[in-house]
């Protein structure tokens, strides 16, 4: 009965943890780049896009695709960094906590 007793404070102590890491997440912003910099998005931790940056130059009509890949690859970094974050907050959160091999969280 004492391990369950442990288990389920435990339990507890990690619910405090993921409400505390997902009003974090909500208030984080990260920024992707792409081009040198000449696009930029920004993301929030819950991978909401907040803005998209473009460099002037980069307005011409001959400029149109390398424009949208570049887009698309500002995204990409903006999203790595953000699960990165996720996953970095998720090990704090669950620390100690021993959890069942393969089980992902959040669910």
């Amino acid at each position: 009965m004492k391990n369950l007793g442990n288990m389920l404070k435990q339990a507890q102590q990690m619910q405090t943890r993921m409400q505390e890491m997902q009003a974090k997440l909500e208030a984080t912003e990260v920024e992707g780049q792409a081009g040198a910099g000449m696009v930029k998005v920004q993301l929030t931790g819950k991978g909401d896009l907040r803005r998209v940056l473009i460099d002037p130059s980069l307005m011409a009509a001959d400029e149109r695709e390398v424009l949208e890949d570049l887009l698309v690859a500002a995204h990409a970094d903006a999203k790595q960094k953000v699960e990165s974050m996720m996953a970095e907050e998720m090990q704090k959160a669950t620390a100690g906590m021993a959890l069942p091999p393969g089980l992902k969280l959040p669910f």
